[in-house]
């Protein structure tokens, strides 16, 4: 218990300490921001694959369901970092920038018979960007600059159960805590006048989320099994404010003038609904497919316009995800290391969730491939390190292309707490 109680500590503090999601995109400073990588290390190299899969010796916070596979000897610790590097490319002009972050920090044990525990932090969002851009008035003879930068995210720390109601059907349920927010700060000011405007966009979100998940297995012959998996992600208001602040600022008399308006309950989060299938072939080959969307369509959002700020309709769409991915071991018990290693590849394609200026934004295609590396010492052989490379490619027409190589690190410890040794 007393371990228990640690990792759960550890969690807290570790998150609080570096679980700021790390982008440095323009398009974070729409909606809600860019949505994070999902899963843990093992799903990142199959491109975020899990809804339908279920193991033993690895945390899959996808679908809850899967905790109830949770090995019964063991204690499984998860956690992760990435870095990226992101090429942006608009009307020819290209500019690189990096990025990275601490993810996430996950634990998963056996309760009691049938019934897996998971506990842990993970990014929802993020919101990171700075650009500037200016335009000649050519009839007043001058240049008006547009500063544009925001910061935030939002981050969940859950517990979830999963219960194994009868041997092939698996259920589970997820309940978090969110936190987190975002401020986002537009300047406009010319070469030729001391005033200049601020709008500064802002909110604070402090509520809860609560998933579920349910996992059926069907045999097929000796060594094949097909699992398929349903999610589902309760869509709720955030009862959250958002504010917006109008400073004017004289740089001769270095006075501001700031109005504030305030749009209540102004946030919310989507219903969101998944769907997939792993098919297993023994401990060599497991291969699957993923469809999960996010009813965005529905949600309103505020938006400042001719001295009001209120919630306002179509800024939003649903979006959906497909993805597809696998893994391959040549022999797990091999006494060749490299028969060991587990190899991972992934492919996904997902639709915004959002509009800029009546238009789509960008659609996303993706591509991954990893390896999952077993640790060996003296008195542990299940412990994994998982790295994956993803190519992420962002774009629409009119707006800026963005490609980025992601590096994603992450490591399952595997311990036998709850080993029972006999001594002879």
């Amino acid at each position: 218990m007393k371990k228990l109680l640690g990792c759960l500590l550890l969690a807290a503090a570790t998150t609080t300490a570096f679980a700021q999601g790390s982008t440095n995109s323009p398009y974070s400073q729409y909606g809600f921001g860019e949505i994070a990588p999902e899963g843990v290390g093992f799903n990142r190299a199959m491109n975020g694959l899990g809804v339908g899969f279920h193991r033993g010796n690895q945390v899959n916070p996808l679908n809850p369901a899967s905790y109830a596979s949770v090995d019964s000897l063991t204690m499984l610790f998860d956690m992760g970092l990435s870095g990226q590097i992101t090429n942006f490319n608009e009307n020819g002009v290209k500019q690189n920038a990096k990025s990275g972050s601490f993810d996430y920090v996950l634990g998963a044990f056996r309760a009691w018979k049938n019934v897996g525990v998971t506990f842990g932090v993970l990014p929802l969002t993020n919101v990171g960007y700075s650009y500037s851009s200016s335009s000649f008035l050519a009839d007043v003879q001058t240049t008006v600059g547009e500063t544009h930068k925001g910061e935030g995210g939002l981050h969940e720390f859950f517990l979830g159960a999963g219960w194994r109601i009868a041997k092939p059907l698996s259920v589970g349920v997820n309940v978090g805590y969110l936190w987190g927010g975002y401020e986002r700060r537009v300047t406009t000011a010319s070469n030729s006048a001391i005033n200049s405007l601020s709008k500064v966009y802002s909110a604070d979100v402090n509520n809860y989320t609560l998933g579920f998940g349910i996992q059926y297995d069907q045999k097929i012959g000796k060594e094949d099994l097909l699992t398929v998996g349903l999610t589902y992600d309760l869509g709720h208001s955030l009862k959250a404010d958002a504010e917006c602040l109008i400073i004017s600022t004289n740089s001769s008399i270095t006075k501001a003038d700031t109005s504030r308006y305030v749009c209540p309950d102004a946030l919310e989060l989507p219903h969101s609904f998944g769907a997939g299938f792993s098919y297993t072939h023994g401990t060599k080959l497991m291969f699957g497919a993923d469809v999960r969307t996010q009813r965005w369509g529905k949600v309103k959002s505020p938006e400042y316009s001719q001295g009001s700020y209120m919630l306002k309709d179509g800024l939003y769409k649903d979006n959906y995800k497909f993805t597809v991915g696998g893994e391959y071991c040549p022999r797990w018990n091999s006494r060749r290391f490299i028969d060991r290693i587990r190899y991972r590849f992934g492919a996904g394609y997902s639709t915004p969730y959002y509009y800029i200026n009546g238009k789509d934004g960008p659609r996303q295609i993706s591509l991954s491939a990893g390896f999952g590396i077993p640790i060996i010492n003296g008195y542990n052989n299940r412990s994994m390190l998982n790295i994956s490379a993803q190519w992420v490619n962002n774009s629409a027409d009119g707006f800026i292309k963005e490609n980025s190589f992601r590096l994603n690190i992450g490591l399952t410890f595997n311990e036998k707490w709850f080993a029972k040794w006999k001594v002879e």
